[in-house]
């Protein structure tokens, strides 16, 4: 939380502790172990700014009713010198504590103090995490689930470093394993077919038209040299030819997405470096494996998974799940994040258990993995769901939806709603300019601000800074609901991050925007009173300050005229 919000929150607690041990001196209250209270926002701010329910919880210990505690405690409490102007007693024993205008104008100054640092604290403490997103095979163009996977990881990872952790961003290439050979497969008889007839493709290959556009490519440059050639050393060199284009690719709509990668891992890697077949021995070591006819299977049962499951197979290939282990085990041990986030499909839901077990048994604290699974995304326009077959090669991909949306909205859209549920994306609300569309509404309150103090300095009005008696002129209702919402700025931060949620991001900045134009209909700016004009100069300021930020965070324009 704000350091303002921490200091009101110490200071109640405080006046709530310093009355009971009052109150126990005095032989009007029992000495005892009391158990903690909650200090919350009530629902309506009429019941004051915070509410404590502490005589409910020690109603037990002290052998009285709450509301009978209450009093006894308000009678002693001492207000001054603190941001608590009154406290009232409600319902069974409720009570709630009513700020000082000194609370509000500090709240204010506090934000046009810290400016594009307002919000961000140090409740990570630093700590090493790794969020790894997107990971598409690398075998084609990325398709909707990327984009929304892209915009959840990258603003997760935004926000986490704003709570105060130390992040990297990581895409994982699979460049090795059935994916790849079915990428060889299907390039090869794409070229084999510019020279010869009567080649047909599996159903299982990939038809896509990115896979004719490299092999025609190949053709181009090698012409026919490669056609009499073996099988192994033709996919060999096609795949070499092509995959390459394909990482430049991803790596280049990912940067129009506002997507940059501190790493780029290749499972490959894992492979030449034998971490891979590395993990497969220390598993054996653990002693949690056993061979059955020729394979190596894993005992995942014994970690409470429902089936065992083979990590290599009897001709000696290893499985797709081992060089997965070897990678987190990479992240966690040899690199030693303190924290590894995946963002996968929810289709992986059966994968995580398996990978939380190999990892146990190899001696890793399997918590340090944490697993956000991504439901589907559908595509709708004119109120009707866009239907397209990734096999058949006409998938809408990520540059697709970019050629039509503007990023901005592809990135807030995209954060709309938890990881976990599933979103219909809306292609004519995206592009609509209104107060119906989230993103617009939002960039909007923050042109309308940059307006106000551009018309205001045409005629040699500008904001200056106030004093704190100044700002205490900040009272009416409209002015006092915005500060309180900027003031909890740093604790949405801090709950989106510890939640795995950007979308409480979306959510605070879209509240925010509708309390300023509130606040901007009720309140007129520009008035005669010259003090409550700068007050209210500093309050636009410190909205779109704290709109500014948090578009920061989902990589979102905030733009000065719309």
């Amino acid at each position: 939380m704000s350091y303002i919000v921490a200091k009101a929150k110490g200071q109640i607690d405080e006046i709530l502790k310093a009355a009971y041990k009052k109150a126990v001196e005095k032989g009007e209250l029992p000495s005892t172990e009391l158990s903690g209270y909650k200090i919350e926002i009530p629902q309506n701010r009429e019941h004051g700014d915070y509410a404590v329910n502490a005589a409910m919880v020690w109603s037990k210990a002290l052998k009285n009713n709450p509301r009978k505690i209450a009093e006894v405690l308000v009678q002693n409490f001492e207000l001054e010198k603190s941001y608590v102007e009154r406290a009232e007693i409600a319902g069974p024993g409720f009570l709630n504590f009513y700020l000082s205008d000194e609370y509000y104008a500090d709240i204010v100054e506090d934000i046009n103090q810290k400016g594009g640092d307002y919000g961000k604290s140090d409740f990570g403490k630093g700590k090493r995490v790794l969020v790894e997103f997107v990971s598409a095979n690398p075998t084609g163009p990325m398709h909707i689930g990327n984009a929304r996977g892209g915009a959840l990881g990258d603003c997760l990872a935004s926000v986490l470093s704003a709570a105060g952790y130390y992040v990297e961003r990581e895409f994982y290439i699979n460049d090795a394993g059935n994916q790849i050979n079915k990428f060889g497969l299907s390039l090869d008889l794409r070229y084999l077919q510019l020279y010869k007839e009567g080649i047909e493709m599996p159903e299982d290959s990939y038809h896509g038209e990115d896979i004719i556009n490299h092999a025609k490519d190949f053709a181009q440059a090698y012409g026919d040299s490669f056609v009499d050639k073996s099988e192994q050393e033709r996919r060999k060199a096609l795949v070499e030819f092509a995959l390459p284009k394909n990482i430049e690719g991803l790596n280049r709509d990912l940067l129009k997405y506002r997507i940059e990668y501190d790493t780029w891992f290749r499972e490959s890697t894992l492979h030449e470096n034998k971490e891979a077949s590395r993990i497969v021995e220390l598993l054996k070591q653990s002693g949690h494996t056993y061979t059955e006819e020729g394979a190596v299977w894993f005992k995942a049962t014994d970690f409470g998974c429902d089936k065992d499951f083979v990590l290599v197979r009897a001709n000696g290939v290893p499985t797709y799940v081992v060089p997965d282990i070897a990678y987190h085990y990479n992240k966690l041990v040899t690199r030693g994040f303190d924290k590894a986030i995946d963002v996968l499909g929810a289709d992986h839901h059966g994968y995580v258990p398996r990978l939380k077990a190999a990892l146990t048994a190899l001696g890793v604290d399997s918590s340090k993995l944490d697993v956000i699974l991504m439901q589907m995304v559908r595509l709708v326009r004119g109120g009707e769901v866009i239907k397209a077959s990734k096999r058949s090669g006409k998938a809408i991909t990520l540059v697709t939806l970019l050629d039509e949306v503007p990023i901005d909205a592809a990135r807030f859209f995209f954060n709309l709603r938890e990881p976990n549920s599933h979103f219909d994306f809306d292609l004519d609300l995206a592009v609509e300019q209104s107060n119906q569309n989230p993103v617009y509404y939002v960039q909007y309150a923050h042109a309308r601000i940059c307006s106000i103090l551009r018309n205001l300095k045409a005629e040699d009005i500008e904001k200056r800074n106030c004093t704190a008696e100044e700002l205490a002129l900040l009272k009416e209702p409209e002015e006092r609901e915005l500060i309180s919402h900027l003031a909890s700025l740093t604790d949405e931060i801090i709950a989106s991050a510890s939640g795995y949620d950007p979308a409480k991001m979306t959510h605070y900045v879209v509240e925010l925007a509708t309390k300023f134009h509130k606040y901007y209909n009720a309140c007129r700016v520009k008035c005669g009173d010259e003090k409550l004009m700068q007050a209210r100069l500093n309050l636009c300021t410190a909205t779109a300050t704290a709109i500014k930020n948090v578009l920061s965070m989902l990589k979102i324009t905030a733009p000065e005229s719309m």
